[in-house]
């Protein structure tokens, strides 16, 4: 026969019991927020798609969560959006509308913590296309041939002689530490060393 449960074990899981509760009741409070989080969003996405002088909104900084929240809210409304920022505390969103959908150089402004100014961007390119054609014009002249002022023989022939390239290939002498023997190797012998 078992023994009836004594004081501590009836406490330990009443202690259980409440705190499964408080877990219950913050996860239902969590689950609240998210709800209201995301009516919130659907009527600031719903303001911006009615307002024609907008074409692009960005948000205050936001949490993991709150950004997909977001990202989904604004993909069910046929709109474009994008997340922007280093730190995970800093990250922002930023929303298009589909017609105003933002340039890649654009994009890559605001992900170097820019700002998008379009002038600028056309200064670029057009700098860019320059270089451009600068490039294909020199290309097409063909390559540069490059002629020394001098010869380096001449040059340094009062350092190494001019002979002495000549010479020192008729003396090459083969080495012990890399496996060859002591014999002298000619420059006629046929690819063999002496045997």
């Amino acid at each position: 026969m078992e023994k009836p449960p004594s004081l501590g074990d009836q406490e330990t899981r009443r202690k259980a019991r409440e705190q499964a509760a408080r877990l219950k009741k913050l996860q239902e409070q969590e689950k609240q927020q998210k709800v209201e989080f995301r009516k919130r969003m659907e009527k600031e996405v719903s303001d911006f798609i009615q307002d024609s002088g907008q074409i692009k909104k960005k948000f205050q900084p936001m949490n993991k969560i709150e950004r997909s929240i977001l990202h989904d809210v604004v993909e069910v409304a046929g709109l474009t959006s994008f997340s922007f920022g280093e730190d995970d505390e800093c990250r922002y969103v930023m929303i298009f509308k589909k017609e105003f959908a933002p340039s890649d150089e654009e994009l890559d402004s605001y992900r170097r913590g820019e700002e998008w100014d379009p002038q600028k961007a056309e200064e670029k390119r057009r700098l860019k296309e320059l270089a451009q054609r600068q490039e294909e014009e020199a290309a097409q002249q063909g390559p540069v041939v490059v002629s020394p002022a001098s010869d380096y023989k001449d040059k340094y022939s009062h350092l190494i002689g001019k002979g002495a390239a000549k010479d020192a290939a008729h003396m090459l002498q083969a080495n012990k530490t890399y496996g060859c023997g002591e014999a002298t190797v000619g420059l006629g012998g046929g690819g063999r060393g002496a045997q």
